[in-house]
């Protein structure tokens, strides 16, 4: 094979293999800004000190009032609404109102 040929199909594979390295970055960056994320969501709504019926029924009220130009958020509030209510309510919200 000509070794022009030859350097280019390295150059190839080396290109290859530096698009699939950062590729994987990127998912594992993304993952972590997922989680970050929901951390950030979770500890917000801890933080209010809200029982799991009192958010479900504040989540339906901010999705009746809110237009959706898509109906995936207005479907994730719902679902979020609807576990909240099936989860009954325990001690630990009890808890994190005395603790602050």
């Amino acid at each position: 094979m000509n070794a022009k040929i030859q350097r280019v199909c390295k150059d190839i594979e080396k290109a290859k293999e530096k698009i699939s390295a950062e590729q994987a970055k990127l998912r594992d960056l993304e993952r972590q800004k997922t989680e970050l994320e929901n951390l950030d969501i979770v500890n917000t709504v801890r933080g209010m000190n809200i029982s799991f019926t009192d958010l479900a029924e504040l989540l339906k009220q901010v999705n009746a009032n809110t237009p959706t130009t898509s109906g995936q958020v207005g479907s994730k509030l719902n679902e979020l609404a609807a576990s909240a209510e099936t989860v009954p309510p325990t001690d630990n919200n009890e808890d994190m109102e005395d603790s602050e």
